[in-house]
Order: C-alpha cells, then structure tokens, then sequence
C-alpha cells in the first residue's frame, strides 16, 4: 500500500513532534493551541493512515514506538526545513540574511558569551541572532527537536547522539562579602567552604549539579540556603551575607567590584568550568551556524 504524502499536513506534524518531545498528548496539544480531543483525533488519523501504531499511551503519558521513533526523525527535519523556509521569506522582506539559533546556559551568558556574539554581530551584521536562556538539559532538547541549531551546555549533560566541541574553559571560585572569615586568604580548600552554607542556581542547573558532585567526593554535602536565576542574584546574595559562591571566575569578576566580593581560588583540586557547543551534524549545519562554530574554534585555539 502507497502513502499519501498528500495527507500528512503541517499541524499534525507539529503536533506529532510536540507529543513526543513533551512525552503528553495534552501539553502537545496546549503547545499548538488545540483541544485535547482533536490532537488525539490527528495522531489517530496519522497511525491509521501509516498503518502503524506510533505510540504507546500509559498513565504517566506517551512514548514513541520504534516506528514512532523513526518518523519522529524525518517529521523534526520536516518541520524545520519549513520554519526555515518561512524565516527565509520574511528575511527577504527586511534586508536579514540568516539567523542564528542558539540556546545556552546561564554559565555562558554570564561569562563568555556575550563579547563572542559582539564578534559574531560585527563579522556578519546581516544575520539575526535567535537567542534564548535555558537549562542544559532543555538546551540538548532544543536542538534534539530542531528549534535550536545549537547548544552551549555544560560537559556534564547528558547529549545522546549530538556532536559536541569544547567551547570554553573558565576556573570556579569561592565567592564570599569583604570581610567574610574566608577571605583572610586568597584560596580556601573545597572542604573548609563546604562548611558554609551557600547560594546556588537551581539545583537541576548543571553547574550546581557539578559543585554538588564536587562535594559528594569529599564526602560532604552542599549546603543550599537560597537559590537563584542568575550569577547576577547569586552575586547579591552573597553580597547581603545570606552565603557564599562557587562560580566561573570571569562572570564572578563582573561582580566583584560593585558588590564589594572577594574571589577566592579552590585549593588542592582543579575545579574548571567546561562549557560544549552541541549541535546536531555539523555538516548539516546553516551557513549563519556554521559560521559561529568557526567562530568558537579560532577563539579557542587563540586562548
């Protein structure tokens, strides 16, 4: 039996793509604006027309079957391409060239990120850069399902099959008030600061999960008192004496002087910051991507 290609609309495609990233029928479905009851009606009418089931519904929610999971393939490359090609028409009408698809962490945007998308901008001032904040994990997840080109994550994070390069290195530090019993020195063992209570990002941030397998290592737990979105609040916390920091030293530094915080060196381990670029195939990247990636090589040869 033929397949209509005919039948395959772009809503049910979404759609399809949406249930399996969410692993829900019904956040699927609140993603493109439709009921409960039509999204299932679509998926239904998709299995019925392909002649397979696509997936497996249980109580917790749904997961893909292995013909489910092949179709996911070809459905995200799908949805993207016309994305892209929607993107490309309205690029005509304003003069934009291409954009850039980046999610990252906070780890970069606080650190390196910034002065290297200045570069970029200056280089190739035509292409608009599409930017978000996010988690690790949901950074792998953007670029898994093709809203993202790419991923700045950090090299704790689970990736799968996509290609990863390392694009930065930065030293961590103890960040603590002026006047703190810490700073009498300019470095502090890990275990002596583990003795204090601290101020975090969110405890499934891949930075706060490496300073909390640091500290399971050493036998000791980390202490959270608060946690925060940003290096920005966790330098105000620390500044206020609610606790004190392990952060990368070049977003720490930004703070150090305004808020009055003394950055100490972890002594007796080397503990660095090791930021990746993932991405799903390099060969198959946008020129716009592509470019970044170059970008992100030379730098790091040059430092």
């Amino acid at each position: 039996m033929s397949i209509n290609l005919n039948r395959f609309d772009l809503i049910s495609l979404r759609l399809f793509v949406a249930v399996l990233d969410t692993g829900s029928l019904t956040a699927g479905a609140e993603q493109l604006g439709l009921s409960v009851g039509a999204a299932s009606k679509r998926i239904s009418e998709m299995e019925s027309h392909v002649g397979v089931q696509l997936f497996e519904r249980r109580k917790t929610g749904v997961l893909a079957t292995s013909s489910g999971r092949i179709l996911h393939r070809y459905a995200v490359d799908m949805v993207v391409k016309l994305d892209e090609m929607a993107l490309a028409v309205e690029d005509l009408m304003h003069g934009v060239i291409g954009h850039l698809k980046l999610v990252a962490n906070t780890s970069s945007f606080g650190g390196f990120l910034p002065q290297l998308l200045a570069e970029y901008s200056r280089r190739f001032p035509d292409v608009a850069l599409d930017l978000k904040d996010a988690l690790s994990e949901d950074a792998v997840k953007a670029v898994v399902g093709g809203s993202a080109e790419l991923a700045v994550i950090g090299d704790n994070t689970p990736v799968g099959s996509l290609q990863t390069i390392v694009c930065d290195r930065d030293e961590l530090v103890v960040a603590v008030p002026n006047g703190h019993q810490l700073g009498k020195s300019n470095e502090v063992p890990l275990e002596v600061a583990l003795e204090y209570d601290f101020v975090t990002l969110e405890r499934s941030t891949s930075l706060t999960r490496q300073v909390a397998a640091a500290a399971a290592f050493s036998n000791q737990r980390l202490k959270i008192r608060a946690q925060v979105r940003s290096f920005d609040a966790m330098a105000r916390m620390v500044a206020a004496g609610l606790g004190i920091a392990i952060m990368p030293k070049r977003g720490a530094s930004l703070f150090r002087d305004a808020l009055n915080l003394q950055l100490l060196s972890i002594a007796g381990t080397n503990l660095d910051r090791v930021l990746l670029l993932a991405m799903r195939n390099r060969a198959s990247l946008s020129v716009p991507a592509r470019s970044f990636v170059e970008i992100i090589e030379a730098n790091a040869q040059a430092s």
